[in-house]
Formats: C-alpha cells, sequence, structure tokens
C-alpha cells in the first residue's frame, strides 16, 4: 500500500507542483519521502499560502490534512486547490493516479471494479490510454485488454479475437457456450457496453446477444443480400457488417477462424440446400462459403462433360472465382476442368489429316500439339488435385477423346506415309542430325558464343511453353522451330545427333558411336565437340552448372565459345516404371529448372542459348490395355535390343504390326536393322513401364523443340494500364458504388497483369469502403471483355466525409513488401441523405 502511494504521489508531482491530501491515516504521510516539503493543514493556511505561492514560488508541497475536506466557504486554500491537484488514498482514486486519469473517470473505475483489480490488466489499459481519450474510448480499451487485442483497440480487432474464440472449439459453439475472452468481458462488466457498440456499429441486436448468434446472423446477412429475397428471420445488420466480414475474411491472419466458422454456419444456415436452388450467374462473385466453391465446380465439371458450357463461358467463370476466397484450394480442380474445356475445343476443331510427313508435321507444330498440352495440363492438375473423384467422369472422357479419337487416330494417319517412306526424311523438314550445321554453327562462323541446352524428352509442346515462360521475363527473345529426331528416339541416338559429327551409328548394345567413337556420357561427348576446330568448347551437365559460384559461370563463359548443358529430369521420372505416373508433374518441375538455367547463363553473360531435346515422348494416364501391343512379336536372325518402342537386330522379319528400317534408310552407318511398332503400339517387355515410352516414330515422340533465345540489352516488359470510367454521376448518394475499371490493353508476354488495390478515402486517407483485390490480367482482343465492374460498400465512418470530396483509388503493392503505392484516384463528392441510413 505504502509503495503505491508513493508512486500515485511521484506522478502527481511530476506534473503539479502543489498537491493536497485529506485522509483519516496520518501515519501515511511520513513514510512518503522524495524532495518533496510535507505541511501538516492544522489551523495554518493562511501561512501556508503566504510560504507557498510568494516565500517558495517553485518548491513542491504535499499539503496534508487528517479527516476529510472541508466545505468549500470553509476551505481559505480551495483557490490554490483548484489551480492544482488533490491526491486521494482510496482504491479508485490510486488506480486513477496510476492510470493518470483525471477524477472525471471515477465512476468508470467503480463500474468495472474486476477490471482494475488486476494489476496486468491495468499496465495493459495504460499503454494504450492516451490524455484525450473519452470513457467509451476507454471501454473499448479495456475490451481490447480482455480480449487479447494488444495496441489495436479497434472494435473490428476485438470482434476478430472473439470469432477466432468461437472458432477454438466445436463443441463450444454448438452449446453456445463462452470462451475465457468472453467470460473476463463479462465479469469486468463490459457485456453491456460491447454488444451496445455492436449495435450502433453493425446493426446487431438481440434480446439474448451472443457471439454465435452474431455469426449466424453475420454470414446469413453477407450471403443472402446478393440476392433478391432474404429468408425470415435474417437481421438487416449495416454496411459495416459487411466490410467487416470482408476484411475478416481477407485477413491472413483470421483466415483458420474465418474458415471454421464458414462451414459450421452453412452447417446451420443450410447453405447447401440453398445452392441447389441458385442459378451459378448468382453465386459467381460470392465466396463467403466453401460449398459456393464446390457448387460452381460441379456445374462446370457437368457442363464441360455435357458439352453444354461454351470454351469461353467456362474461361470466364474460372477468372471470376480467381478472386473468391478458397481459389487457392480449388485452384487445381478449376484449372484442370479449364484445360479440359479447351482440350475438347481444340480437338473439335481439329482435321486430323495430312497429304505428306512434311504436311503431318507442320499441321502438328502449328496446332495439334496443343492437344497434347492441354491433356498434359489436364492430368498435372488432376493429379495435383485433393480428390479427383469430383472429376473422374469428364477426366475418362477425356481419356476416351485423347487416346481414341486423337492419339491413335492421328497416328494411325502418320503411319500410313511412314510406311511409304524409303528413307527417314521429310522435305523441308530439318532432320535432328543437321542440328549443328543449321543452327549451332551460325553463331560460331560469325564470332557469336552460343550455349545448347539438351533437355531429355522435352518434347515440341513442352518446347512451347518454354517459350512462353521465357518471353515473359525482361529483355528476353525466344523463338520456336522444330526439326525430326532420329529414328529410333531413344536418348543414345537423340544426343548423339546433335553433337557435331560425320557420321552416326548404332552398336549391337544400343549405345552410339560418333565419328567411329563412344558418345556415352558427358565426358566422351565434351571429347566430340572438342575433336573439331572448336576448342574453346565444352560439355557439362545441369547439375554441375548450377553448383558453380557466379564468378565460375562467368570465367565458363568467358572461356568458351560453344558449351552444351545436358539437362535429364522428364526422361529419368518417366523412363521407371515406379515414377512414370509422375512423368507430367517432372515437366512442371523441369520447366522451372531450364528458365533458372537460362537466367544463370545470361546472367554469367550468356546472350545466344539454344534449348533442345533428344527425343519426345507418348504417356497415357489410363493403364494401356493389350489392344495397344503390337500384335506380333520380334523375330530374326538375332535380336540386339528390345525396348517397348524398337528393337535393333540383324536379319528382322518384317511383321504387319512392325516398320522395319535399314540403318541406311535412317541415315545411319552399319548393318544393324530397326523395327518399330506401328502407331502407339508398344512391345511387351517385362519389369518396364508401359504408359511412358519413347522410341518409336509417332508425331509425339519425333517432333522436337529448336528453341532460340536471346538475351537484350533493353528492357521489353510493360505492364497493363488501368482506367476508371466515371458513370453518369460524380456524386455519392447511397451506401453502395459501382464503378466499371477497364484494362486498356491486353494481356501478352510482354504486357504483364497489374494487381491493384482499390477503395473509397477520405481526403485524409482514411479507408471508408470495402477494398477489393484486383487483378488485371484479361488476354482478351475484345475492349468490352476486359472492362470489370466492381461493386464498393461505404462504412459508417462515411458519413462524417458527407458534403466533401473523397476519391476512389487504385493502390498498387510495392514488390516483394506488403506496402502500396498510389497508382490512379477519381474524385467524387459525399452527399448522402439521412434515408441512406435505413436498409430497408
Amino acid at each position: 500500500m505504502i509503495n503505491r502511494i508513493n508512486q500515485s504521489l511521484t506522478k502527481l508531482f511530476e506534473k503539479h507542483r502543489i498537491v493536497f491530501w485529506y485522509d483519516a491515516k496520518p501515519e501515511l504521510v511520513r513514510e512518503f519521502l522524495g524532495g518533496v516539503e510535507k505541511i501538516e493543514l492544522t489551523n495554518n493556511q493562511f501561512a501556508v499560502k503566504y510560504r507557498i505561492l510568494h516565500q517558495e514560488p517553485k518548491s513542491k508541497f504535499l499539503l496534508y490534512q487528517e479527516g476529510p475536506q472541508p466545505p468549500d466557504l470553509e476551505n481559505w486554500l480551495l483557490d490554490v486547490q483548484l489551480a492544482h491537484t488533490e491526491f486521494r488514498a482510496d482504491q479508485t482514486s490510486l488506480w486513477l493516479a496510476e492510470l493518470e486519469l483525471s477524477r472525471e473517470f471515477t465512476h468508470l473505475v467503480q463500474g468495472h471494479i474486476a477490471f482494475f483489480q488486476s494489476s496486468e490488466r491495468r499496465e495493459s489499459l495504460k499503454r494504450l490510454i492516451t490524455s484525450h481519450d473519452t470513457i467509451t474510448q476507454i471501454q473499448l480499451k479495456m475490451l481490447a485488454v480482455c480480449t487479447g487485442c494488444g495496441s489495436d483497440s479497434r472494435l473490428e480487432a476485438i470482434l476478430e479475437q472473439l470469432l477466432g474464440e468461437l472458432s477454438s472449439d466445436c463443441a463450444q459453439y454448438e452449446k453456445g457456450q463462452i470462451g475465457d475472452k468472453y467470460r473476463l468481458m463479462v465479469r469486468c462488466e463490459l457485456e453491456q457496453y460491447f454488444w451496445e457498440q455492436m449495435k450502433n456499429c453493425y446493426g446487431y441486436s438481440c434480446a439474448k446477444p451472443s457471439m454465435k448468434d452474431f455469426a449466424l446472423q453475420l454470414f446469413s446477412y453477407c450471403y443472402f443480400e446478393n440476392f433478391a429475397s432474404t429468408p425470415k428471420g435474417t437481421q438487416n445488420l449495416s454496411s459495416d457488417a459487411v466490410v467487416f466480414l470482408k476484411r475478416w475474411k481477407d485477413s491472413i491472419k483470421c483466415q483458420h477462424s474465418f474458415e471454421t466458422l464458414s462451414s459450421w454456419c452453412a452447417k446451420d444456415l443450410g447453405i447447401e440446400h440453398d445452392l441447389g436452388e441458385r442459378e451459378i450467374g448468382e453465386l459467381l462473385d460470392v465466396d463467403y462459403f466453401r460449398l459456393i466453391d464446390q457448387r460452381i465446380l460441379s456445374e462446370l465439371v457437368r457442363g464441360v462433360e455435357q458439352r453444354t458450357l461454351l470454351g469461353s463461358d467456362v474461361a470466364q467463370w474460372i477468372w471470376r472465382r480467381k478472386q473468391s476466397h478458397w481459389y487457392e484450394e480449388f485452384q487445381h480442380y478449376y484449372e484442370c476442368v479449364g484445360a479440359a474445356a479447351r482440350f475438347l475445343q481444340e480437338l473439335d476443331m481439329s482435321d486430323l489429316t495430312m497429304k505428306s510427313l512434311t504436311d503431318g508435321v507442320q499441321k502438328y507444330t502449328s496446332s495439334w500439339f496443343r492437344i497434347d498440352q492441354f491433356y498434359r495440363k489436364i492430368i498435372y492438375h488432376l493429379n495435383r488435385s485433393a480428390d479427383s473423384s469430383l472429376m473422374k467422369k469428364l477426366v475418362d472422357l477425356i481419356e476416351n477423346f485423347y487416346t481414341n479419337n486423337y492419339l491413335l487416330k492421328l497416328n494411325d494417319r502418320w503411319q500410313l506415309l511412314v510406311d511409304q517412306t524409303t528413307s527417314w526424311s521429310a522435305p523441308y523438314i530439318y532432320l535432328q542430325n543437321k542440328f549443328f550445321h543449321h543452327w549451332v554453327l551460325p553463331f560460331l562462323n560469325t564470332d557469336k558464343k552460343i550455349f545448347v541446352i539438351i533437355s531429355d524428352a522435352l518434347r515440341f509442346e513442352i518446347g512451347d511453353e518454354l517459350i512462353s515462360l521465357i518471353r515473359q521475363e525482361d529483355r528476353y527473345e525466344a523463338t520456336l522451330e522444330s526439326a525430326m529426331a532420329m529414328l529410333p528416339s531413344y536418348t543414345q541416338l537423340g544426343m548423339a545427333a546433335l553433337l557435331p559429327h560425320s557420321t552416326l551409328a548404332i552398336a549391337n548394345d544400343g549405345s552410339v558411336l560418333v565419328d567411329s567413337q563412344s558418345s556415352m556420357g558427358t565426358e566422351n561427348r565434351k571429347k566430340q565437340i572438342k575433336r573439331g576446330h572448336y576448342k574453346r568448347a565444352t560439355a557439362i551437365t545441369a547439375e554441375d552448372l548450377r553448383e558453380l559460384s557466379s564468378d565460375d559461370r562467368r570465367t565458363l563463359v568467358r572461356d568458351h565459345d560453344l558449351v552444351y548443358v545436358y539437362h535429364n529430369h522428364i526422361d529419368a521420372i518417366g523412363d521407371k516404371r515406379e515414377s512414370e505416373s509422375r512423368v507430367f508433374d517432372a515437366v512442371e518441375e523441369t520447366l522451372d529448372e531450364l528458365v533458372k538455367l537460362i537466367k544463370k547463363l545470361t546472367g554469367a553473360n550468356a546472350s545466344n542459348i539454344l534449348v533442345t531435346a533428344d527425343h519426345g515422348f507418348i504417356y497415357q494416364k489410363r493403364a494401356i490395355e493389350d489392344s495397344d501391343f503390337a500384335s506380333d512379336e520380334p523375330q530374326g536372325e538375332q535380336i540386339l535390343f528390345k525396348n517397348r518402342r524398337f528393337v535393333l537386330g540383324k536379319g528382322l522379319k518384317e511383321t504387319p504390326s512392325l516398320r522395319k528400317f535399314t540403318s541406311n534408310q535412317l541415315g545411319l552407318q552399319g548393318e544393324l536393322e530397326v523395327q518399330i511398332p506401328k502407331s502407339i503400339n508398344r512391345l511387351r517387355l517385362k519389369g518396364s513401364g508401359s504408359r511412358y515410352v519413347h522410341g518409336g516414330a509417332s508425331l509425339q515422340e519425333v517432333v522436337i523443340p529448336i528453341v532460340k533465345i536471346h538475351k537484350k540489352r533493353t528492357s521489353d516488359i510493360t505492364m497493363v494500364e488501368v482506367e476508371i470510367l466515371r458513370g453518369a454521376s460524380s456524386i455519392i448518394t447511397a451506401t453502395q458504388l459501382t464503378v466499371v475499371i477497364y484494362q486498356t490493353q491486353a494481356v501478352t508476354e510482354k504486357v504483364h497483369p497489374r494487381f491493384l488495390q482499390a477503395g473509397i478515402y477520405t481526403q485524409t486517407e482514411e479507408l471508408i469502403s470495402d477494398s477489393h483485390d484486383l487483378t488485371f490480367d484479361l488476354e482478351s482482343e475484345n475492349p468490352r471483355d476486359r472492362e470489370i465492374s466492381v461493386t464498393f460498400t461505404l462504412t459508417r465512418k462515411a458519413d462524417e466525409a458527407n458534403g466533401q470530396e473523397v476519391y476512389l483509388r487504385l493502390n498498387e503493392k510495392l514488390p516483394g513488401t506488403s506496402q502500396h503505392k498510389k497508382y490512379k484516384h477519381l474524385s467524387y463528392t459525399m452527399r448522402r441523405s439521412f434515408t441512406s441510413d435505413f436498409d430497408f
């Protein structure tokens, strides 16, 4: 007690020179020390006044009188007391002094004794209050202390804490029980004040208010206000309630509590049944419940499967859901069904006929490859989905179309042309063995350094995606050409054909001799590169290149004119039976790795890069059936090597299901013969996978990409511009404002999306509406398709700006930070009448 009195008096003397103390315990005053003159008032008031005001006008005095304060008319020191301050030793006064609050807050303290009995709570409150706080503001800060809000004493933060507590225990929620934070609020007699604030701010009123009831009313009102009719029993909450739910939903720290209560409330409100009665168009911009995305996805899958949805509608639905709270969870489902819609659309438009090998390659590289690309995307996203049962019927349909209507049909027709050829070549199409002379040598002949990345099994459609990724990078140019791989289309021959050479020959064990020398492994390939006049040439694996330091990479580039980089991930995964199902995952990983490799090389001052492959591949997710295997087994004098897609031997017997080539017909030296199963058929082979294969003559296996990359010196990336289109009026009169925001150009590889945050702000930069995170990534060339309608809901704070100019502002996030900079704004005048306070 003595210490607390000392502390309180000390704080008073920090602000006042003279302190009065009327008390019935004279022994306490003797304990007070600290450079302050203590004078006891005993009928000596005039002498004391003369001393403290005239004789010692700068000294500090504690004027102590035993007993109560005399009546004002009898108090000869009243004027001095009013000019300075009074100390009281009762509990309430001590707390007020500790908090540096004046006596006008006495009733506040006395009304919440339980709160102030805790020194920890008093200390927390002291850190929050200011000298300008009103009683209501201090009560709000007391709530913040009770609910553990830290330094944030906004009602919104308090509500987030209480909803978080409600979401922490399912049994507590179901029984409508209160948690520790709410219980403390009740014990500190702040419950009534809290619900008064909830009514004032959010319009919530109930005879027996509770957090569970508020949560149900909040979700119900905000959900049903999007539709024409509202169920009975749903309160009309204020616009601030809508804004709160949106901010709570979008808060990273509150994500768990929002999603938990959203799920529980959806069940109690019967949202699943209600969704079954809704048109999908009503739901596309609503995201308060996870069930909404599930309903939309079900309709998307059904519409694509039954061919009742246009591809453009599917794309539009998915784009609108990208803004949804739940999109990240369901992203792979959306991407899967989106790719399925594009797959079917592309297949419908494709005429899979060809007149020659050249015609087949040209049509494949101009359009048909996209069907393989979309199929890959479908399977990749399906594999990444948590539960593929939703997609089962659609994916079965896609599998049937891909195998029977595309892959088999296309390659059956291609095989007819392959059967007619007497040598493996096609007019105007470069064969893989011309790679060095046609694509590499021109750089060396003009004294330009060239770096070649060979990625095992990087088929043509993957090369197409790679150039799109490269073009999106600043200062990078990329073009795509094609070549025909050697037959059989397997790693050893493909890798050898890409080297500088005069002759190629397949050995009996399947290895390949380049100019009569082994080409197996990086070291042998390095020797072959150097055998000509290319002394400043070398070869390195992608793994070793990644391990080099920045200085070592610069040295590599400086000291060499030609570098071959060998990358192997797709084939390494696909060629193993236990991992072949992950081959499309490996493709995505490969694309990421290649972009990083290219950046490492250009970062070391390489400016010209070629990316190509040894061969392509076929992959089908569904297990291979007996009908997919060749009807004939290879036979002959010698079977030297057998793969799923080719056979090496001598004196091989001609059969209807196998196409036979001599080495000479394939542009190879030697006497070996090659047999390849026709179309997409496989050979039976124990212990190996059969869904991922290569070695044959299908278009997917033999059409390889030649990606040419050049790093420029000047930037060539811009971002789309965005304009706010003013409507018919610049005056805001209602609780909502709908505007159209226009993306002025289509997104391309060199024109990037812009990510903005939009809201309505006062002149003092206070947000008075909900905020919207907007992505402007539309690729349509039609200007109408690039208009985005956004509706802003105003808060009560907007009333304080009535008659003033406010701003609809677009803010752009600073990369790598949580901060935003102003992008554009449009001014409005706030002119709301009193009727805008009524939502009915």
